[in-house]
């Protein structure tokens, strides 16, 4: 079975365009989604995270508009990747989880395309001081990527978060059918002392005692 989702991200100078999805991949399901890349030497970041299901991994690729493989990984429980895309056209991400039978498996991803030409800032065309407008720009850049590590922190606290609180639901259904496993055998062991008191002294079999 195959699920053949678009995610549609134009590309515009000094512009960024994600798209963050949250999607359950059935047991034996490849699930793949599209990006379109309308031209070459843009940067494509790839982010996915485990957040329940198995043992929170999964197998994923990504592929060129070629057919050429750019990433692919077995059993992974999450991986964050840039890269560059220097073909123009559609770039196919798929999560496969052909190997397992039952458990279906949730999965955070984002996929973001992002032009390196930077937008001329108001400063300059207004005249002002390359200075300024150079201490503008990195303070603007500064600021973006400290935005990006906090995102990226957050998803990664929140991964964690889903994963413990998986861990301790299935504990406490462990527990819990161990502990009706052991009334059972307590009840069990006390009928069967019952019907081996009864056996030797019932009737004919006094004389065994």
């Amino acid at each position: 079975m195959t699920a053949r989702l678009f995610v549609l991200l134009s590309i515009f100078a000094t512009s960024v365009y994600a798209t963050a999805l949250t999607y359950s991949v059935a047991a034996n399901e490849r699930a793949c989604f599209y990006s379109q890349v309308n031209e070459p030497g843009v940067k494509v970041a790839f982010y996915f995270a485990v957040q329940s299901g198995g043992s929170f991994d999964i197998d994923y690729s990504v592929t060129s508009p070629s057919l050429r493989v750019i990433l692919d990984g077995e059993k992974e429980r999450q991986g964050d990747f840039v890269f560059t895309a220097n073909e123009v056209g559609e770039y196919r991400f798929c999560f496969l989880n052909e190997m397992s039978t039952f458990a279906e498996k949730l999965v955070d991803f984002e996929i973001a395309v992002e032009n390196e030409a930077r937008a001329e800032l108001p400063i300059k065309q207004a005249g002002g001081s390359e200075q300024e407008a150079s201490l503008l720009e990195n303070s603007i850049h500064s600021l973006s990527g400290k935005l990006t590590s906090i995102s990226r922190a957050q998803k990664y606290f929140r991964t964690r978060e889903n994963r413990n609180f998986s861990t301790v639901k299935s504990t406490e259904s462990r527990i819990f059918y161990f502990s009706i496993a052991e009334v059972l055998a307590i009840v069990g062991m006390a009928v069967f002392q019952v019907f081996v008191v009864q056996f030797f002294f019932t009737g004919s079999r006094k004389g065994f005692v």
